[in-house]
């Protein structure tokens, strides 16, 4: 079993003969011969997880499953905790740096693959988003179909999110404070920049630790826009600790293991929506 479920593709009208020639005009950066060697090993699947071949013939809207793969992709230190298992929910703790799901270079090197392999369960599935330098809890629906009654735990609100993070002292702000902005998307693609506008971000945050060069801060956020809580705390003029992204773009550069993010996603706390227990979970990771 692979340990990360195939990607699919629904055939786009055109006037191709075979899967093959319209999967090589889709995605042009891959060579034919790739997508050869690909099909000779099983790895592109018709709707009923059946091989394809060659001479497939192509059909408009046909579903297309297909395994990413990624030459050289680089490995991700750090161990993968998995903090709970049952037949609906998987809790797990990653370390900073590895991607919760396939994203650019990393296909196996996800959360995602390690959980599929550790728990034999290809339905796994986040319910949240967790940025690839951050480390901490993911929750993880574990079957289809009750899936959204935990998704809608996030829909509404109804879930605690609490994070950690270590970044330079405020001694001039008042804590706890609450930090809203507008958060839109900003240049490069990747970053987001807060806007004049109404506000549609929203973070408590709290100093649980004073230290000489630096405080240990504790972040609720209300709202989970992307990169909010890296973002709010820049525009503090406190950035997280070994930020690439804010306040400002570091040239790319291998991530390095010893200067992590120092941004953990710390705790989770709901009532489950299937049998209205309350639950909490709590990463044992340190930050320092």
């Amino acid at each position: 079993m692979s340990p990360i479920p195939p990607s699919t593709l629904h055939l786009p009208p055109g006037a191709w003969s075979t899967v093959l020639d319209c999967l090589c005009d889709h995605f042009a950066a891959i060579p034919r011969e790739r997508w050869l060697d690909r099909i000779a090993r099983g790895r592109v699947l018709d709707a009923d997880g059946a091989p394809i071949t060659a001479q497939t013939p192509y059909r408009v809207g046909l579903p297309v499953r297909y395994f990413r793969e990624v030459a050289d992709e680089p490995a991700i230190p750090g161990d993968v905790r998995v903090l709970h298992v049952d037949p609906h929910l998987v809790v797990a703790d990653k370390p900073p740096g590895l991607p919760v799901t396939p994203v650019g270079a990393y296909v196996t090197q996800t959360l995602l693959a390690r959980l599929v392999a550790l728990t034999g369960n290809p339905d796994l599935v986040p319910l949240h988003r967790l940025d690839r330098l951050t480390s901490g809890l993911v929750l993880f629906s574990a079957r289809p179909d009750n899936r959204d009654a935990y998704l809608r735990l996030f829909r509404e609100r109804r879930i605690g999110k609490l994070y950690e993070a270590l970044a330079p002292p405020l001694p001039e702000l008042d804590f706890p404070l609450v930090r809203r902005s507008r958060i839109e998307r900003g240049e490069p693609f990747f970053r987001m920049h807060e806007v004049s506008g109404e506000p549609n971000s929203e973070t408590r945050i709290e100093v649980i630790e004073h230290g000489a060069a630096v405080w240990r801060y504790r972040l609720r956020p209300v709202t989970g826009r992307k990169h909010q809580l890296r973002l709010h705390m820049a525009a503090l003029g406190a950035p997280i600790a070994n930020d690439p992204l804010y306040p400002q773009l570091a040239a790319p550069a291998p991530d390095d293991p010893a200067r992590p993010l120092q941004l953990l996603a710390r705790a989770l706390d709901f009532v489950d929506p299937l049998t209205g227990e309350p639950r909490h979970f709590e990463s044992s990771r340190v930050l320092r």
